[in-house]
């Protein structure tokens, strides 16, 4: 059973109902008690990464999501800013991430190189994988991706990054390490390529 975490932000809809049509199983979870009785969580985001934090926290899920991923080991996919939350900071905010990764978020640069970047960086693109996941099976640097957001994800760890895409500088468009994995893409937005990836994950 995959739990979708519902904490108020996300498009927890759109990830379910991807599930319900490849005919597995998927929940919507808003309690604690929802993720101990599940197998691998899904934590989506929207919007900025200190509000994120803050819905996390008040929705009486985090001390328990913590348990599951650091002591329990269960699989979690980061999904946009739910891939930021993985990090230890980010320059959007304040407040502390989550911390399971060697990780901070930071700024896209809108110069590089002297040329103008829209930002935030939205629409199509494509990943270059970098090394071999489970995730990422059936996908190569032909594999188009949505993407929305104005912040990256600065591993600190090279054996972490799975793929990585081009906007002006190559960034972390997925993360890995352990039972936790995250994208900065969406792939409730991204048609056939992101119903494989979430299918890729239900089967880790």
């Amino acid at each position: 059973m995959i739990a979708i975490i519902n904490y108020g932000l996300g498009n927890i809809n759109a990830i379910y109902t991807v599930y319900k049509n490849l005919d597995i199983p998927v929940k919507i979870a808003s309690t604690s008690s929802d993720l101990v009785n599940s197998d691998k969580l899904i934590l989506p985001g929207v919007g900025s990464f200190d509000y994120a934090m803050e819905k996390l926290d008040k929705s009486g899920m985090k001390d328990t999501l913590n348990d599951l991923i650091l002591n329990g080991r269960k699989d979690i996919l980061g999904i946009c800013v739910g891939m930021q939350m993985l990090a230890k900071s980010s320059e959007e905010g304040n407040l502390p991430g989550l911390g399971w990764l060697n990780a901070e978020v930071k700024m896209l640069n809108k110069y590089v190189d002297n040329y103008e970047l829209l930002i935030p960086h939205m629409g199509w693109n494509n990943i270059t994988p970098k090394k071999e996941s489970p995730l990422l099976t059936g996908f190569c640097n032909s594999s188009y991706f949505y993407f929305l957001h104005s912040y990256y994800f600065e591993a600190h760890d090279n054996t972490n990054i799975v793929s990585t895409t081009k906007n002006g500088f190559d960034f972390v468009s997925t993360i890995n390490n352990e039972n936790i994995y995250g994208v900065q893409f969406h792939p409730e937005k991204s048609h056939q390529s992101g119903i494989q990836l979430l299918k890729n994950f239900s089967e880790l």
